[in-house]
């Protein structure tokens, strides 16, 4: 048997000497949440705008969190599922489902009727956490639609502050529901933490839903050790003090925000900054009043910020680690973005399915760009981690060529939620094939070039054309339709759909791009629609998406 040519980690010389070194994470967030609770019990943990929160607070909110999830019937492993934006209400919600020993399933706040509800039937969800008026826009009927779901609980995202931003916290406060108990009320009952339902770092954490090579969203079992081990990486390898601040940029319910902002900081005993959700405007002036070390998010939201009038180096002024992931990131945008404001922004990579980064760019060091294709280099895997390239038959190929990424590592999780056999197709012997197309040059610095599969990245976020076209079908005009994924300067890429019509019916564009918006998360629907009087096929009647792709 061939010697495998990247099992000897030609990247670890690239490696500081703390990112070499062995880590010993603790066996969840919780525990190490809970040692920063003792450390540091009146540092904030989590500030909102004017609102702060110190560690003694968020631990007895999230606390009483979890005694009122276990006194309305929660049982150990069961799933609550938590819908929110970035806010202390999601981290109130989340330490407290796992304080009372359930599995989290996040949610986009931007999925739709359909897409929730798939996924809480899929992942049989006990319990909904989400905000005040998506409940009453939708989520009530949706969970209602759900036999699983038995506990809700609405959170109005203008408490825990009161500065009310309205560039984002432009809605009203509504009455409480009474079918649903409310978030901070009974955060605010001081009730205890269920006793017994300490979990393991070998317990299922979340159950992050993606899409796969079948179009349906699957569910990813991230463990309590796989977050861990990610989270305490980012503290033990980056060079940011403990107790400072990290802003959220990305998304919490997305892995990326969930392990390198949130678990990282709070294993750090940092302050969490958090802004509701991404406005360029609002984002600078919490760079401004914050300090924060540390942010990641994708290449769109430092082009945001890069344009965004009044921006200054100043604003970036504080920060130690700038990380960029979810979306290509363009050579060209590092190099303005250093000339214009300093930091320099370290690009990395990472699945739902690695638990967030598999590579990253060391410390001290500069990302290659590969003179052939331009490509800027994602980074390095980390000490504990294999990245290998395989070709179409699962043998690895040399250096410098071109394969499917494979990822090996304690961060890989265990499989797929209830789906043996997608489990067993994208994790053959526990290694994960990612189905991203890329290479490693000799140093060890892995390049991602491509998909194999026909998954559009749009600012980060993943959409499956299956999905898309789904919902074309349904409009009583289309006769055929097809969705890839074209490159777009802000978004990396964007969705385009062709379609074709039904004899004799009539329909303009923009109406079958409406049509898609209010059906999908904002992030999904087309942002362009083509109508073809015919859609390319194969002689066995496939359309040819590769073809539509081509001839833009």
């Amino acid at each position: 048997m061939t010697e495998s040519i990247y099992a000897a980690k030609p990247w670890l010389p690239l490696l500081s000497e703390a990112q070499r070194a062995p880590v010993h994470p603790a066996e969840t967030l919780v525990h190490a949440f809970r040692e920063s609770v003792d450390r540091t019990p009146g540092h904030p943990a989590l500030a909102y705008f004017d609102g702060r929160l110190t560690y003694r607070e968020t631990d007895e909110l999230s606390d009483s969190v979890a005694g009122h999830l276990a006194a309305r019937g929660l049982e150990r492993g069961d799933r609550v599922a938590i819908m929110l934006q970035n806010s202390p209400q999601f981290v109130l919600a989340l330490l407290g489902a796992w304080k009372a020993g359930a599995t989290v399933v996040p949610l986009n706040p931007m999925y739709k009727s359909a897409e929730v509800g798939h996924v809480l039937k899929d992942a049989q969800v006990t319990a909904l956490i989400c905000a005040d008026r998506a409940w009453e826009a939708y989520l009530r009927d949706t969970a209602a639609a759900a036999p699983g779901v038995r506990i809700a609980l609405t959170a109005c995202e203008l408490d825990l502050q009161t500065e009310n931003d309205e560039r984002v916290l432009n809605f009203e406060r509504l009455p409480v529901a009474g079918d649903a108990d409310d978030l901070v009320a009974v955060a605010r009952q001081g009730l205890a933490a269920p006793a017994g339902r300490q979990l393991t770092a070998a317990d299922t954490a979340l159950i992050s839903y993606t899409s796969g090579t079948s179009g349906t969203p699957k569910g990813a079992l991230n463990s309590h050790g796989n977050i861990m081990v990610n989270a305490e990486r980012q503290r033990t390898g980056h060079s940011v003090p403990e107790g400072a601040a990290y802003f959220a940029l990305a998304p919490l319910f997305h892995i990326t925000g969930m392990v390198c902002q949130l678990a990282a900081c709070l294993t750090n005993g940092g302050t969490l900054v958090l802004a509701y959700r991404f406005h360029p405007g609002v984002v600078l002036d919490a760079f401004a009043e914050h300090r924060p070390a540390y942010t990641v998010g994708p290449s769109t939201a430092f082009m945001a910020l890069a344009a965004t009038p009044g921006v200054t180096p100043e604003h970036f002024a504080s920060f130690q680690v700038i990380s960029s992931g979810g979306a290509p990131l363009p050579p060209a945008l590092v190099e303005q973005f250093r000339e214009g404001f300093g930091p320099y922004i370290r690009n990395g990579y990472g699945l739902t399915e690695c638990t967030a980064p598999c590579a990253s760019v060391p410390p001290e060091r500069e990302a290659p760009v590969d003179p052939v294709s331009g490509t800027l280099s994602v980074g390095v895997p980390g000490p504990d981690t294999v990245v290998r390239i395989l070709d179409e038959n699962g043998a690895e190929v040399p250096f410098g060529e071109q394969g499917e990424i494979a990822v090996r590592g304690p961060q890989v999780v265990s499989g797929y939620w209830g789906l043996p056999e997608a489990t067993a197709a994208a994790f053959p012997d526990g290694e994960l094939r990612t189905g991203d197309i890329g290479f490693m040059d000799r140093e060890g610095w892995l390049y991602v070039v491509d998909r194999k599969k026909d998954m559009i990245n749009a600012s980060g976020f993943k959409v499956w054309p299956r999905e898309v076209e789904d919902v074309l079908y349904t409009h009583p005009a289309v006769r055929e339709a097809a969705v890839v994924g074209v490159p777009d300067a802000y978004r990396g890429e964007t969705v385009r759909a062709y379609v074709s019509l039904r004899p004799g019916a009539s329909v303009e564009p923009d109406e079958l791009g409406a049509y898609c918006k209010e059906r999908l998360a904002a992030y999904k629907y087309p942002r362009e629609v083509e109508i073809l009087a015919e859609l390319p096929k194969t002689a066995s009647g496939k359309i040819l998406r590769r073809e539509l792709r081509s001839a833009r």
